[in-house]
């Protein structure tokens, strides 16, 4: 078989498609029936310089995609296969590898130096290949080594610092890979392919250089090196060093003070003079001091004392002339540039680096920024018009709302008339800029406002007329009406003065989503977006009539989309954009009308839940084998508005819940169903019985399985909690299997590594929806067999006090904490009094609780602190 590897690899790769499928199976089969033998063949293949390079580069791509997956679940199951290989065939693996990186085909050793470290990344966290640095660290030293084998090295060491974790390596280990990737930079002594590979390792390497950093003379020679780098002839260095400036700045800020000068004439020096490439890196370096800078703030104003690192306010210190810097860039747009947010260049980054000056130094800001907007706003040259408006509008969030708001006063009818400029740089940015405003100076349920009833009508009539606008002007038109429209959100009294022109506002955004004009998905889906913003913060009690008549518009805008005529990929990707966004828009209004107070008003629902059901039933048949995550969620909705009546609809859409259930690779619309079944359970009650046996073993199977991202699981355990509550006593035959589910994970919490950030959010998460299960249980058994839930009492006692130990919890898990421990009293009685003998670490907990300054965790707690006592005293 591995002589036929290379036949393999090449029809793979053929036109003809019956060919390239033939091989595509061949190799599957090759390695599902010899892993290992697969894995050794493809390189083998790889270090073969006598084979063709089409089958040495897919033969590397193949090799790395056997050990690594951008899913997580999958990652591991790889890793796993991979610890399972015999240690002779690992060994063979890594030989050829390690071979390839002396190739003199370039494409060959990049490839190998990305699947050594993907190897690195399995096998050096469990100390499997501790002679793998000192391999590397050879070939930078021997003498014979050519500047190929230097090169793919150095990149090998930058991929596998960049796998792997700090804590996997020695100090020792950091110090060998730091001389060599640093003398790899060295100029006299290497080619620019050395000395950029050098570079980028030591972009890799910096969060590996702590200790190294602490030491004066070492984190001096770094910084010179990084430093003459950046001074290379080659872009692509200079690029790369400046990339490594912008990354010590976020993670060693605290010892840059001596450096500073030095830096900023630097990076001066690019922004100015340099290719925009570099340029923008030398902008980042900014950006990430001002990141450090607003975080440190960020601890000082929540009074927690001293934050362990120093301030040294090196915005504030050069802002005279680093404000000046930031706004030339602004004046250097590029005029054939299409007004595409997902375009960077120098005056974007400029812009948004301006942005976090301002939210770093506050009002300091002003008197550096105004004089260059006043003398640019009124130029001819529209260069200049947008550059001061892009400037204006990324100081809004830092300054205070006091000084601004005079600002905006005086300028806010300019910027309504630039809105009418001829040129489309110029409206684009104001449209944007006086969104901004509305963002940051509109909140008059916050007591403050440059809207007032005296300028409302006039900057509803010039967006209105924007909005017909090129299709970038309008799209940004409809984001600075969605910031209007969110400002009035709980402003009482206020609101209504936004009232009288909703109707409009709902015409003209309706307008441009449909225009005919432009085919522009962007514009439709802002406009669409602005809509649910719009009618989310309405005043429902004045609108109703509005909403009344926006329904059945938009149930025959989806209605529509059912008979579009698809015959290709585009026409099917647009049919289901197009009802995300109408589905969006009717979750909206299902949520808004099913929250007022009337009859009348919810009426507007209930009477038409039918024709709703039934086109989000027609949505779903859209589609053969996904389920449409927008009509999903919209369906939540419906079931919360229409309550038991939602029963009659569960017939013909529990076979969408099903479906969406058991759609693990899109495990997003996964969540999106675990959230509805909450929703129709909580809507039916006990009505949902005769469905729970199918929920139930889905669910379960779902907490089973290894291929469901992690992120759904505590939802299901959440959604126990529902069903529980619905069904009650017939909940009993799904705790045999239910409860050991949950206990699983609560182990799985004891053993997670606190040192893990993110692993720990999730923790979190996980522990609340536990004990989130937990209750519902409990209370569903509350007033009937109560006695099933005795014989888990000790493990989730045993739970509870894992947790009350923790130094950090978030509300919500103390919120959830402090529930189950009153729901354990509640319902199990005094057979739960020896569980609460150590009275010493409940007091505390709850004491803590009730010093909260949340009002339902301080209710929560008097509750259990009832229950507790009750149990005791009887």
């Amino acid at each position: 078989m591995a002589m036929e590897i290379t036949q393999y690899l090449l029809a793979a790769q053929s036109a003809d498609a019956r060919v390239r499928t033939e091989a595509e199976s061949n190799l599957r089969q090759f390695q599902e029936q010899n892993l290992p033998a697969f894995l050794l063949s493809l390189s083998v293949e790889l270090a073969n310089s006598e084979k063709p390079i089409e089958s040495r580069r897919l033969a590397g791509i193949v090799l790395k995609n056997s050990l690594d997956a951008k899913d997580a679940v999958t990652k591991e199951r790889l890793a796993q296969q991979w610890m399972a290989v015999d240690i002779a065939f690992k060994s063979q693996i890594k030989e050829m590898l390690l071979l390839t990186l002396a190739s003199s085909v370039r494409e060959a050793r990049h490839t190998s130096a990305q699947v050594l470290a993907k190897v690195a990344s399995i096998d050096i966290p469990q100390k499997q290949w501790p002679e793998l640095i000192a391999y590397l660290l050879n070939n930078m030293t021997k003498g014979d080594s050519s500047a190929d084998l230097k090169q793919s090295t150095l990149e090998t060491l930058g991929y596998v610092c960049e796998e792997i974790s700090h804590h996997d390596l020695g100090q020792d280990e950091v110090n060998s890979i730091l001389t060599a990737v640093v003398q790899g930079m060295n100029l006299a002594e290497n080619s620019p392919e050395v000395r950029l590979a050098a570079t980028k390792a030591l972009y890799n390497a910096l969060e590996f250089a702590e200790t190294n950093f602490q030491n004066e003379m070492e984190r001096t020679y770094i910084m010179k090196m990084v430093c003459e780098t950046a001074l290379s002839k080659e872009v692509e260095i200079r690029q790369a060093a400046f990339e490594c400036l912008a990354s010590i700045a976020s993670t060693y800020y605290d010892v840059l003070e001596a450096y500073m000068q030095a830096l900023f004439e630097l990076t001066s020096n690019a922004v100015k003079g340099d290719v925009e490439a570099v340029a923008l890196q030398a902008i980042e370096f900014w950006s990430s001091i001002c990141d450090e800078e607003i975080e440190l703030q960020e601890y000082e104003s929540a009074d927690t004392g001293d934050s362990g690192h120093p301030h040294s306010r090196f915005i504030e210190k050069s802002l005279s002339y680093l404000v000046p810097m930031l706004l030339e860039t602004l004046l250097k747009q590029e005029e054939d540039v299409d007004q595409d947010d997902s375009i960077w260049n120098i005056s974007m980054a400029g812009g948004t680096c301006l942005g976090l000056v301002a939210r770093t130094v506050g009002d300091a800001i002003l008197p550096l920024v105004m004089p260059f907007v006043e003398a640019n706003i009124a130029q001819p040259d529209w260069r200049c018009q947008e550059a001061a408006t892009l400037a204006f509008g990324s100081i809004l969030e830092g300054p205070t709302v006091e000084n601004l708001s005079v600002l905006v006063h005086s300028g806010l009818d300019f910027l309504l008339r630039l809105l009418k400029d001829g040129n489309n740089h110029v409206k684009d940015t104001t449209a944007w800029t006086i969104g901004r405003i509305f963002e940051y100076l509109h909140s008059p349920a916050g007591g403050f406002s440059v809207i007032s009833s005296d300028n409302l009508p006039k900057v509803v009539e010039v967006l209105l007329e924007s909005i017909k606008d090129a299709p970038n002007v309008a799209a940004k038109v409809c984001w600075a009406i969605y910031k209007l429209a969110e400002g009035y959100e709980d402003a009482g009294r206020h609101s209504s003065l936004f009232t009288p022109y909703i109707h409009r506002i709902i015409e003209s955004l309706l307008f441009a989503a449909s225009r005919t004009d432009v085919d522009d998905s962007r514009l439709r889906s802002a406009a669409y977006e602005s809509l649910n913003e719009v009618v989310r913060c309405s005043n429902i009690k004045e609108t109703s009539q509005i909403i009344r008549e926006l329904l059945p518009v938009i149930l025959q805008k989806l209605s529509q989309t059912l008979e579009l005529q698809i015959v290709s990929s585009d026409d099917k990707e647009k049919q289901a954009d197009l009802q995300a966004s109408l589905c969006g828009v009717l979750q909206v209004i299902i949520q808004k009308v099913s929250s007022a107070d009337d009859l009348e008003t919810r009426s507007i629902i209930l009477t038409q839940a039918d024709q709703i059901m039934f086109l989000f039933l027609n949505v779903f048949a859209c589609r053969s084998s996904t389920v449409h995550e927008e009509a999903m969620l919209a369906i939540g909705a419906l079931a919360h508005a229409t309550g038991s009546e939602f029963g009659k609809y569960l017939p013909d859409f529990y076979k969408y819940l099903e479906m969406g259930l058991q759609n693990f690779e899109e495990y997003q619309v996964c969540s999106i169903t675990v959230g509805v079944v909450g929703d129709v359970v909580r809507a039916l009650n006990d009505k949902v019985l005769p469905y729970c046996d199918g929920i139930m073993q889905l669910l379960l199977a779902n907490l089973s399985s290894e291929a469901l991202d992690r992120s759904v699981k505590p939802p299901i355990f959440s959604v126990f909690s529902d069903i529980a509550l619905s069904i009650e006593e017939n909940f009993e035959k799904y705790v045999p299997y239910a409860v050991p589910m949950m206990q699983r994970a609560a182990e799985l919490c004891a053993q997670m590594d606190p040192n893990d950030d993110e692993l720990m959010e999730y923790g979190n998460q996980l522990k609340c929806s536990i004990f989130e299960a937990y209750s519902g249980i409990l209370q569903g058994f509350k007033n009937s067999k109560s006695e099933v839930m005795l014989p888990y009492a000790p493990h989730l006692w045993q739970f509870i006090e894992l947790v009350l130990r923790e130094q950090h919890r978030d509300v919500q898990l103390t919120k959830a904490l402090a529930a189950v421990m009153g729901d354990l009293a509640d319902v199990l009685g005094t057979n739960t009094k020896a569980l609460f003998g150590d009275l010493k670490a409940c007091a505390n907990f709850l004491g803590e609780c009730l010093g909260s300054d949340d009002d339902d965790l301080k209710k929560t707690a008097t509750w259990t602190q009832d229950r507790i006592r009750s149990i005791l005293v009887s």
